[in-house]
């Protein structure tokens, strides 16, 4: 039976992605969110703006490190810069 290799950048990665959506749970629970619209086409929560940021900040991953020679840290840094300013004006 073959097993998924868990290396620590993988484990570290699916561990802030837990963080990220436990905390996000967390915060809006205790102070709910408004619907709000901002560069995105569409009105979006907290929430909507987590979701997309992170699947955003994957596809950007994606294709730096398929149509680029550049480093993964720096394909890391960009995901986590879209997810920022998703977070902040989306």
């Amino acid at each position: 039976m073959n097993w998924m290799a868990w290396t620590l950048p993988t484990a570290v990665f699916f561990i802030t992605i837990a963080v990220l959506l436990a905390g996000m749970t967390t915060y809006e629970l205790r102070r709910p969110g408004a619907e709000r619209r901002g560069f995105l086409p569409i009105a979006t929560t907290r929430g909507d703006r987590l979701f997309i940021g992170l699947l955003g900040s994957a596809y950007l991953h994606l294709l730096v490190i398929g149509v680029t020679d550049w480093s993964i840290w720096v394909a890391s840094a960009l995901a986590l810069v879209w997810l920022a300013v998703v977070m902040r004006w989306g």
